[in-house]
């Protein structure tokens, strides 16, 4: 039976999770019978252009999902239920969003790939706002009422019509996740990272032998290959991604690629070895280093109850040597970024490989937005928006890093890091340190754990 039938039937009775993708004009009122008990409701993928004037009688729903679907203005009646934190109509054709849709516990609105070209000033009123996707939309700007959501810490405006970025917002105590790759403003510096790339490798598609699919993300496929160098004696073993050309929440696939190109050589990095010529489809991809098997991702990316925090595997455990060559790595790893005109964007765990002696790789640039490092102002902003990131990151490690025993060295060197912790995520932007500060201390920390 399909999920609608075996609503009718009774048999999804008390659930808190329902879904439905069968090509709905219509909001189906047998999900009504669920009103004791639904807290997320999906219903991407159909036909909808309204929700019912009584939607609040689902008086439990937390979550509501219709991506993909056929709505022009985010519905009204959202606002009107109480308990309602997360709302995602990606990839539709909404052109204005009311004050009256916006749900007074809002902690999350993803309304990635749609028509908008502003945003309410109400936005202001969502002082629980945490997570705001908008990638893809027409915004000129930010709405300055946006400045009141002090516990904003994603926000994704990439591919937009954006010319600068407004002070309050590099000022916002919480902001950690950024990316603005894809406007009007970061046109000069994407092309100068193109123009710079040239000299890299080009790496012929015929040459190339993939293998198996080693994992797919919002941009792009990765595949094992056989890479037969000219002249080299046999084929050498690296991971070839394949972009997807379309857009995704974090933005634009040749923004990921422009930032990868300019990142450079760093152990911390996985390393590029060239550009990817003469696919046989016109697909642009990179050739990169195959990562070993014994690195694994550190976190899962965060869940609908987390919102914006990862979430690490029950019993995950570092010892205080393993942590600090981790937090060492991922800081060294930012600092050049930076240096070199790039906020990652999204310095999560999930995005860093790890061994089980510390060795980190931070990958993933596909939030990644390039701006001009000779900008002092808007580079120290901006790295000290991802410093708060890395902070998040310490406070994790140390978490789940057991108590120093023995020597008094030790317990010193843990304080030091939950110091060094504190001051990366302070409420004023200013304060943080920047990372080459950060990357000295973790290198004394290293010398006396």
């Amino acid at each position: 039976m399909s999920p609608l039938e075996q609503l009718r039937a009774g048999a999804l009775a008390g659930s808190r999770r329902f879904g439905l993708a069968a090509g709905l004009t219509a909001f189906p009122p047998e999900i009504f019978e669920l009103a004791d008990t639904l807290e997320v409701l999906d219903l991407s993928g159909n036909a909808l252009a309204t929700l019912p004037d009584d939607l609040p009688r689902l008086h439990k729903l937390r979550v509501i999902f219709c991506s993909r679907n056929q709505f022009t203005e985010l519905p009204g009646v959202l606002g009107q239920c109480r308990q309602l934190d997360m709302v995602g109509f990606r990839a539709n054709r909404i052109r204005r969003v009311p004050d009256a849709a916006l749900p007074p516990a809002l902690r999350a609105l993803v309304l990635t790939d749609n028509q908008l070209t502003e945003l309410p000033p109400g936005i202001g009123r969502c002082a629980g706002l945490q997570k705001l996707m908008l990638a893809g939309n027409r915004l000129r700007g930010l709405p300055p009422e946006l400045a009141a959501c002090t516990r904003l810490e994603l926000l994704r405006i990439a591919a937009n019509r954006l010319t600068a970025l407004p002070g309050w917002l590099l000022a916002l105590p919480r902001l950690s996740w950024l990316a603005f790759a894809g406007n009007p403003m970061t046109e000069s510096a994407e092309t100068a990272a193109q123009a710079a790339a040239l000299p890299l490798a080009r790496i012929d598609w015929g040459s190339l032998a993939l293998r198996q699919q080693l994992g797919e993300g919002a941009s792009g496929v990765i595949h094992q290959a056989d890479w037969q160098h000219s002249g080299a004696a046999a084929p050498e073993a690296v991971a070839v991604k394949l972009f997807k050309g379309a857009l995704t929440s974090d933005g634009l696939p040749q923004s990921e690629m422009a930032a990868c190109l300019r990142a450079g050589a760093h152990p911390n990095l996985i390393a590029v070895h060239g550009r990817l010529a003469g696919h046989p489809a016109g697909a642009a991809g990179l050739v990169m280093a195959l990562v070993g098997p014994h690195f694994r991702t550190l976190a899962a990316p965060p869940s609908l109850a987390s919102c914006t925090r990862d979430v690490y595997e029950a019993g995950t455990a570092f010892t205080l040597e393993a942590a600090i060559r981790l937090a060492l790595g991922v800081a060294s790893a930012a600092r050049q970024l930076h240096a070199r005109g790039i906020l990652h964007g999204d310095l999560y765990a999930h995005n860093i490989l790890h061994g089980d002696d510390g060795q980190a790789l931070l990958g993933d640039l596909g939030a990644a937005s390039l701006f001009d490092p000779g900008n002092a102002p808007l580079a120290m902003a901006l790295q000290r928006i991802e410093v708060r990131a890395f902070a998040c990151l310490l406070g994790e490690l140390l978490a789940r890093c057991g108590p120093p025993a023995g020597l008094a060295c030790r317990q010193g060197t843990r304080a030091t890091l939950a110091e060094l912790q504190a001051s990366c995520g302070q409420a004023h932007p200013a304060a943080r340190p920047l990372f080459h500060e950060i990357e000295a201390r973790l290198m004394r920390c290293a010398q006396e754990s």
